[in-house]
């Protein structure tokens, strides 16, 4: 009888295993076999061991868009997480109106198609004709160059915030919803007022979804290339091929034709990757250990 069940258990996971082997597993194998070989005019195709990763570690053009993406997480991941931390405590407070409309309207966004969202905002962006500088120049101000090099990476940061901060919001609003009815009712007991039950109480009770989050945000940040893949054809002057280390990987194997060490900068981006993610969680985890 156990053994049946065990077979039928089989049977329903079958199909998402096939698809997991076949769809990740298999694609990351042969990306690892590409890495190890190389394509010369002479010769062919030649094995070079790891060499395509040792080209990549000294590569300035890699290792700049790696730093840029760096910088994005710093400014663009505390601003959105506190924005649906704070979106989240509002919803859960009780005192707003309306509050399953505006619960909607903040993350209708991450529902826009990031390609959509990117071409919404370069509009809105446009130095010449976008409402944004059409309004400065209504008030007599200077238009802000928001496709400008010292500005772009804030321009990115502001359209994946607008996309993402909705996302964030329900995983902190739902996380908010499970916490025990007791904990409140204690609060109250002590006279905690409801600034003082948010940062006491449902605060910490969120760090558990607020890490969750956070790794999120780390994986999505190094990925970064729809965004600045489309504002490149607004901004070519300021967004080269290797902005982000995606765009640089996609450019290699699409335009270059380097699929081979396009493959290898795809694995050491997966491994930075997977080092960040785990430094962030080690260091929360320590910051909870007494």
């Amino acid at each position: 009888m156990n053994r049946h069940r065990a077979r039928v258990g089989y049977l329903f996971v079958a199909p998402f295993l096939l698809v997991f082997v076949a769809m990740l597993v298999v694609p990351l194998a042969y990306a690892g076999y590409l890495s190890l070989f190389r394509e010369q005019l002479i010769g062919g195709t030649t094995f070079v061991g790891l060499e395509n990763y040792a080209r990549a570690l000294s590569d300035e053009r890699l290792l700049g868009g790696v730093l840029r993406v760096g910088e994005f997480f710093l400014i663009q991941v505390p601003l959105m997480l506190l924005l649906g931390l704070f979106f989240a405590l509002a919803l859960d407070s009780g005192m707003l109106w309306l509050s399953r409309f505006i619960r909607l309207g903040i993350f209708v966004p991450y529902a826009v198609p990031s390609v959509v969202a990117a071409l919404m905002w370069g509009y809105l962006y446009g130095p010449e004709f976008g409402p944004i500088a059409q309004l400065a120049e209504t008030l007599g101000l200077p238009a802000p160059n928001l496709l400008g090099g010292s500005l772009m990476l804030g321009s990115l940061a502001n359209i994946v915030t607008w996309e993402f901060a909705g996302y964030n919001m329900i995983i902190l609003y739902a996380a908010l919803r499970a916490i025990p009815s007791e904990l409140y009712e204690a609060a109250a007991v002590d006279g905690a007022g409801a600034w003082r039950t948010a940062w006491n109480v449902k605060i910490p009770a969120l760090r558990p979804a607020l890490l969750m989050a956070l790794i999120f945000s780390v994986i999505g940040s190094f990925q970064l290339f729809n965004e600045p893949q489309l504002m490149q054809r607004l901004a070519p002057n300021v967004i080269d091929s290797a902005y982000t280390p995606n765009l640089y990987a996609y450019s290699l194997a699409f335009t270059s034709q380097d699929v081979n060490y396009a493959a290898a900068v795809s694995f050491l981006l997966g491994v930075v990757i997977v080092a960040v993610s785990y430094t962030v969680q080690l260091a929360a985890n320590r910051r909870r250990t007494p």
